[in-house]
C-alpha cells in the first residue's frame, strides 16, 4: 500500500486506528498477524467506500451524470441503465423535460450546458457534421426528424371512387342483365358479346379515370414533400450552414431568427428579445417570451415572432408533440378551386339536359317497341303481344335502358373535373421547373385573372447581392485604402457597432483559410466591408464586450440596437444601425475623420440629408451607424428592465449598399404591362432609392409625371379612406412603407375591383399575403411564416418568375376553356343525333359501347391532349379575365355551334339516306356514322387548340403529348372498326368508305377557319337576356 493511501487512511480514521495500523508485524505471532491482516483489509475497504461521494436520496427520471460532485443522479428503476449508444441521456426523459417545461428538473441536471454535455455537443461549435457515424448513432438513439404519415390512398381506392358514379353502376347493372339473358338465349359462345362489350368498355373507362386520379394524387404527394423540406441554419464544426430539416439530429445547435419555424423540440442556449408564437400548439394567440434563465423551452412547429437566438435540439420527429400531431393529419388533396366549383355547376346543368333527353328517348323507344313499331334484323316485328317470349322482352328493355343510360354518360361531361385536375397537376409540375411552388391549387387559376401585382424591391426586382460601395465619415467620403487615416478610436467604435449589432457571423476555419461570412444579404455586405475594408477581427471585438440587451430589427422601425458593456472599463454603450434618415433623426452630434465630435444642428442635418439623397439617387441603399455612452444608472427603466436610448446619439458613419437589378426584370415588367397588369413597387427603402430602382426596372417611365405616382407609406396611411381609393390606381411606387401600408394598399385595390397578387418575405407581410387574392412568398429570403401565409412560393425570389406564374395562370384558364369548347361540341352533336334518330326511327345509331368509346376519347384522352398545352406569348396579348367573366365566352359559342351543327347535319344525312347513297347494309351504315363521328372529334381537337387564332397548327410540334394522343386515338379507332367488330358492333370498311369518313371529318378545319372570321360582341350573349329580364321586372314594378 502506498504512503499517500496510508496518509489518507490516517486522516480518515484518526490517531487510535493509526496506532493499530502501525503495529510492527515482527512483534506479532502467526495467528495474530492473520487477524491484523484481516482487520487492515476490512478497514481499508470501508475507508475507500467512505471516500466515494454520496448519492442523492431523491428519485429522478433522468440518467444524466453531472461533471461536478455537487449532484450525482442515479436512476433507481430499472436498477442499471446503460448509456444509450454512448449518450448519457434518455430520449423519453428529454421529451418529458421539455414537454412539461420542467425548469426545476433542468436546473437540478446542471442547466442547458449539462444537457448539451450529455448529448456530446459543444454548445459553441455544435456537433461534428463530418462524422457520419456520430450522426448514425444519434439517429439510432433519438430517432430521425421525420414523422409517420397516414398511409396514402392506394390505386384500389381510386378504382372504388370511379365505381361510385351512378351512371357507371346503372350501366354495369344493364351489362350484367344483358350478359345473363344473352347467355341464356344464345349460349355462352355468342351470348356474352353484348353484355361483355358494355362491361369491358365500362371497366376501361373506370381504369383510365382511376389511373389518372392516382397519378395526380402521387404528384400532389411529391409536391407536399418538397414544400415541407425546409432549409434550416445549423452550427456544425463551428460553422453556420444550411441543412434540410430532415437532417437535424438530437444535439444539433440551430440558429433561429424572426419568422423561422422551430424545427424540433429543444432548449435555448442564448438569444435576445426572443418571443415565440405557440398558437399552432396551444391555440393561444399571445406570444411567449423565451429566455435562457426563466423559460428556455422551445417546441417544434412553433414560429419565432421576434428576436433571434440559438437552440439545442433535444427531441426530434415522433418524440415531439408536433410529430405526434402531424402523424395523425392526412394531406387533403380534395381542395375545390373556384374554377372547379363553377365547372361542377356547368356539369350539373348539362347533366340535367342529358337526363331529360335520355328520359324522353327511353319513353319514345319503349312506346315504339310495345306498339310494334320496331323491327329486328330480318324485318320482323320485335313485339307481337303474347307471342313474344318474356326473355326477348326483357332483353329489348335492357337494350333500350342501356342506350338511354349511355346517352346520359355521353351528355354528362365528367371529363371537365378530370380536365381541371390534369391541367392543374400539369401546370404545378411545370411551374416547379419554372421556380414556382404552388401551395394552394386555386392560386394557379386565380393568377390568370390578376390585374395588379404589388412587388417588393429587395431580392425580387434586385439580385439581393449587396455590397458596400460608399462610406461617409462625417461629411467626407472615405475611399479605398483611406481607412488608415481614420481615428483609431472612431474605427473601434464603428467595428464595435458592426460586430455586436448583427445577426450574421464571421468564421475562419484556420489562419490560412478564407473568411466565411453568413447572415442576411445586408448583414453579409456590412460584415464583409468591415472585415476586408477596415480589417476588423470580429472574434476579438466580441470578446472585449458583453451584450446586455438587444432590440432586433423589424420592418416597422427599420433599425436594430444593442446595449453592451466593455470588459476593460465597465462602460456601457448603446449602438444603433438602420435606415439612414431614421438614425440621423436620433443624432445630435457626429464624428469626423479626425475623431472630433461635432454638434449637429438643423443646417448640418440638412447637409447629411443631401448626402443620403445623393447616394439614394444612385440606387444605393443607405444605412447609418450611431452610438451613445450610457451611465450605469440609465441602463434600466422604472421596471428594472434594460432600455436602449434613442436620442442624443453620435453619428459614426453612413454606408451605401449597391444591390443591382436582376437581369431580365425590365423585360418581365414590360410583359406584365403588355398583358394589362399593373406593377406597383412597395419597399422599405427611402423614396430616392425606390424611384431610381423603379425607373431602372421599367415600373416608372423616364418621362412619367411623378406627382401621385411616387409616395411614402406614411402619406398613404394618412389619407382619408375616400382619398386613398381615388389615388391608389395612380400610385406606382410606395417607399418607406410598413407591412400595414402594404395591407392597406391591397385592401384598397380589392375594393376597386382589382384581382391583386402580392409578394412578401417577412413575418409582418403575412396579413397582406393572406388578404391578397394571390400571395407570393419568397423561397430564399422568405420566412416560414410568410410562406405559410402565401399561395405560391417563388423559389428563386425573382420577379421574372412572377411573370411566368402569371402566364401559367392564364394558360390554365385557357386550357380549360379549350376543353369545354371541345366537349360541348361532342355533347351537343351526340345528344341531338341520338334524340332525332330515337324519335323518328325508334333506335339510336350509336350503341352503348360506341358511345362509351366516344366518352373515353373526349373525356380522358381529350382532356390529356388539351390540358397539357404550354403557355404562349399570345396569352399575354389579352387583358386579364375578370372575376365574373363567363366561363363559356361568345368566342367559344361561335366556334362550337357551327361545328356541332355541321356534325349533326352530316350524321343525320347518313342516318336517313346513307344506306341509299352508299348502297350498304344497315350495319355498315351505322359503322360509317360511328367512324365519321369519332374522326370529326379527332379533327375538331385541332380546332380547339386555338380559340381565336386561325392557324391551329402553330406550335403543334412542341406538344409531343398532343400528337401522341391523336396518333393513339386514330390507331385505336382503326382497331375498333376493323378488328373488334363483335365488341364494338361494327363492320369492316373498305378504303373508299374510310376515305369518305376522313373527307367529311377534314371539312371541320375549313369550317373552323371560316367561323373565326366572324366578329363577336364582347358582351356575353346571356347578359342581354338578363337585361331583358331586368327591364321586364322593372316595368312590372312600375305597373304595380
Amino acid at each position: 500500500m502506498s504512503r499517500s493511501t496510508f496518509s489518507a487512511l490516517h486522516e480518515k480514521g484518526g490517531s487510535n486506528i493509526g496506532l493499530i495500523l502501525d503495529v510492527p508485524r515482527s512483534s506479532l505471532g502467526m495467528s495474530k498477524r492473520k487477524w491484523h491482516s484481516a482487520f487492515i483489509t476490512i478497514y481499508c475497504f470501508r475507508a475507500f467506500l467512505s471516500l466515494r461521494p454520496s448519492t442523492l436520496p431523491k428519485h429522478t427520471n433522468s440518467t444524466f451524470i453531472s461533471r461536478t460532485l455537487t449532484y450525482s443522479i442515479v436512476r433507481v428503476e430499472p436498477a442499471l441503465v446503460p448509456a444509450i449508444n454512448g449518450f448519457k441521456a434518455d430520449p423519453k426523459s428529454l421529451t418529458e423535460l421539455v414537454k412539461e417545461k420542467n425548469l426545476k428538473e433542468l436546473l437540478e441536471l446542471g442547466g442547458v450546458e449539462e444537457v448539451a454535455s450529455a448529448l456530446k455537443t459543444d454548445a459553441e461549435h455544435g456537433i461534428n457534421g463530418d462524422d457520419t457515424e456520430d450522426a448514425a448513432r444519434r439517429h439510432q438513439a433519438f430517432g430521425s426528424n421525420t414523422y409517420k404519415k397516414p398511409p396514402t390512398q392506394g390505386f384500389l381506392h381510386f378504382v372504388w371512387e370511379a365505381f361510385k358514379d351512378i351512371t357507371i353502376l346503372i350501366l354495369l347493372g344493364c351489362a350484367a342483365l344483358s350478359l345473363g339473358f344473352g347467355i341464356k338465349e344464345h349460349g355462352l359462345k355468342e351470348g356474352w358479346i353484348d353484355g361483355g362489350s358494355i362491361s369491358l368498355a365500362v371497366i376501361l373507362v373506370i381504369s383510365v379515370s382511376a389511373i389518372s386520379n392516382y397519378r395526380q394524387s402521387r404528384q400532389f404527394d411529391k409536391l407536399s414533400k418538397v414544400s415541407s423540406n425546409l432549409q434550416i441554419e445549423a452550427v456544425r464544426n463551428g460553422r453556420r450552414q444550411q441543412i434540410s430539416i430532415f437532417e437535424i439530429v438530437a444535439g444539433d445547435v440551430i440558429c433561429l431568427k424572426t419568422g423561422d419555424q422551430v424545427p424540433a423540440d429543444g432548449l435555448l442556449l442564448d438569444g435576445h428579445s426572443l418571443s415565440v408564437d405557440e398558437s399552432s400548439m396551444t391555440g393561444e394567440s399571445d406570444h411567449v417570451e423565451v429566455n435562457a434563465t426563466e423559460n428556455p423551452f422551445l417546441f417544434s412547429g412553433t414560429k419565432i415572432a421576434d428576436g433571434y437566438g440559438r437552440m439545442l435540439v433535444t427531441s426530434v420527429g415522433m418524440n415531439t408533440n408536433w410529430g405526434e400531431m402531424m402523424s395523425q393529419i392526412s394531406q387533403d388533396n380534395n381542395e375545390k378551386t373556384p374554377l372547379q366549383e363553377r365547372l361542377d355547376k356547368l356539369t350539373s346543368s348539362i347533366g340535367k339536359v342529358g337526363l331529360a333527353v335520355a328520359f324522353f328517348v327511353l319513353v319514345v323507344m319503349l312506346v315504339r317497341y310495345f306498339t310494334g313499331n320496331t323491327e329486328d334484323e330480318n324485318g320482323n316485328k320485335e313485339y307481337n303481344g303474347s307471342k313474344t317470349k318474356s326473355d326477348d322482352i326483357i332483353n329489348a328493355i335492357i337494350g333500350i335502358v342501356a342506350a338511354a343510360v349511355t346517352i346520359v354518360v355521353v351528355a354528362i361531361p365528367e371529363g371537365l373535373p378530370l380536365a381541371v385536375t390534369l391541367t392543374l397537376a400539369y401546370s404545378m409540375k411545370r411551374m416547379m421547373v419554372d421556380n414556382a411552388m404552388v401551395r394552394k391549387l386555386s392560386a394557379c387559376e386565380t393568377m390568370g385573372s390578376a390585374t395588379t401585382i404589388c412587388t417588393d424591391k429587395t431580392g425580387t426586382l434586385t439580385m439581393n447581392q449587396m455590397k458596400v460601395t460608399k462610406f461617409w465619415l462625417g461629411k467626407e467620403s472615405v475611399e479605398g485604402e483611406a481607412y488608415s487615416s481614420i481615428s483609431p478610436y472612431v474605427l473601434d467604435l464603428i467595428q464595435e457597432g458592426v460586430a455586436l449589432n448583427t445577426t450574421g457571423s464571421v468564421y475562419r476555419p484556420s489562419l490560412d483559410s478564407e473568411v466565411e461570412i453568413s447572415g442576411s444579404p445586408t448583414e453579409k455586405a456590412i460584415l464583409s466591408w468591415a472585415v476586408h475594408g477596415s480589417k476588423m477581427d470580429m472574434e476579438k471585438v466580441v470578446k472585449t464586450c458583453s451584450i446586455l440587451h438587444v432590440e432586433a430589427f423589424n420592418s416597422k422601425k427599420k433599425q436594430s440596437g444593442v446595449l453592451v458593456k466593455r470588459k476593460a472599463d465597465n462602460s456601457s454603450h448603446v449602438h444603433w444601425k438602420g435606415a439612414a434618415e431614421m438614425i440621423l433623426a436620433m443624432c445630435t452630434s457626429y464624428y469626423n475623420a479626425s475623431g472630433l465630435v461635432k454638434d449637429m444642428d438643423e443646417n448640418e442635418k440638412r447637409k447629411f440629408e443631401h448626402i443620403i439623397q445623393g447616394m439614394a439617387a444612385s440606387s444605393l441603399r443607405c444605412m447609418a451607424f450611431a452610438y451613445k455612452q450610457v451611465p450605469a444608472e440609465e441602463r434600466l427603466n422604472a421596471d428594472q428592465k434594460f432600455v436602449l436610448k434613442e436620442d442624443g446619439l453620435t453619428l459614426l458613419g453612413l454606408v451605401g449598399l449597391k444591390d443591382p437589378c436582376r437581369p431580365g426584370v425590365k423585360k418581365a415588367v414590360d410583359e406584365c404591362k403588355y398583358a394589362g397588369v399593373n406593377v406597383k413597387m412597395i419597399t422599405g427603402d427611402n423614396v430616392f432609392t425606390a424611384k431610381a430602382i423603379a425607373t431602372e426596372c421599367g415600373i416608372l417611365g423616364a418621362s412619367q409625371d411623378m406627382f401621385g405616382a411616387v409616395i411614402e407609406g406614411v402619406e398613404f396611411r394618412n389619407y382619408m379612406p375616400e382619398e386613398r381609393l381615388e389615388k391608389v390606381d395612380k400610385i406606382c411606387v410606395m417607399a418607406r412603407s410598413s407591412p400595414f401600408d402594404k395591407l392597406l394598399m391591397v385592401q384598397c385595390l380589392k375594393q376597386k375591383g382589382h384581382v391583386v397578387a402580392v409578394t412578401g418575405d417577412g413575418t409582418n407581410d403575412a396579413p397582406a399575403l393572406k388578404e391578397a387574392d394571390i400571395g407570393l412568398s419568397m423561397g430564399i429570403q422568405g420566412t416560414e411564416v410568410a410562406k405559410e401565409s402565401s399561395d405560391i412560393v417563388i423559389m428563386d425570389d425573382n420577379f421574372a418568375s412572377v411573370a411566368t406564374v402569371l402566364m401559367w395562370g392564364r394558360c390554365v384558364y385557357n386550357n380549360i376553356q379549350k376543353f369545354i369548347q371541345f366537349q360541348l361540341t361532342v355533347n351537343v352533336a351526340a345528344l341531338v343525333i341520338n334524340f332525332v334518330a330515337a324519335v323518328s326511327a325508334g333506335q339510336v345509331p350509336l350503341t352503348a359501347v360506341q358511345l362509351l368509346w366516344v366518352n373515353l376519347i373526349m373525356d380522358t384522352l381529350g382532356a390529356l391532349a388539351l390540358a397539357t398545352e404550354k403557355p404562349t406569348r399570345e396569352l399575354m396579348e389579352k387583358p386579364p379575365v375578370g372575376r365574373t367573366a363567363p366561363l363559356i365566352t361568345n368566342i367559344m359559342w361561335r366556334n362550337l355551334l357551327p361545328q356541332a351543327l355541321y356534325q349533326i347535319t352530316v350524321l343525320l344525312i347518313l342516318q336517313f339516306w346513307g344506306k341509299a347513297i352508299f348502297g350498304v347494309s344497315d350495319k355498315v351504315k351505322d359503322t360509317l356514322i360511328f367512324n365519321t363521328f369519332v374522326l370529326c372529334q379527332i379533327f375538331n381537337e385541332f380546332n380547339a387548340r386555338k380559340l381565336e387564332k386561325k392557324n391551329v397548327f402553330k406550335g403543334i410540334h412542341t406538344n409531343k403529348l398532343f400528337m401522341g394522343i391523336i396518333a393513339v386515338t386514330i390507331v385505336l379507332q382503326v382497331v375498333m372498326v376493323e378488328v373488334l367488330k363483335k365488341f364494338a358492333d361494327t363492320e369492316r370498311l373498305n378504303w373508299g368508305q374510310w376515305g369518305v369518313c376522313i373527307g367529311i371529318a377534314v371539312i371541320s378545319w375549313p369550317i373552323g377557319w371560316l367561323v373565326k372570321c366572324i366578329p363577336v360582341p364582347e358582351k356575353p350573349i346571356f347578359s342581354y337576356l338578363k337585361m331583358k329580364k331586368n327591364k321586364h321586372s322593372v316595368s312590372n314594378k312600375l305597373a304595380r
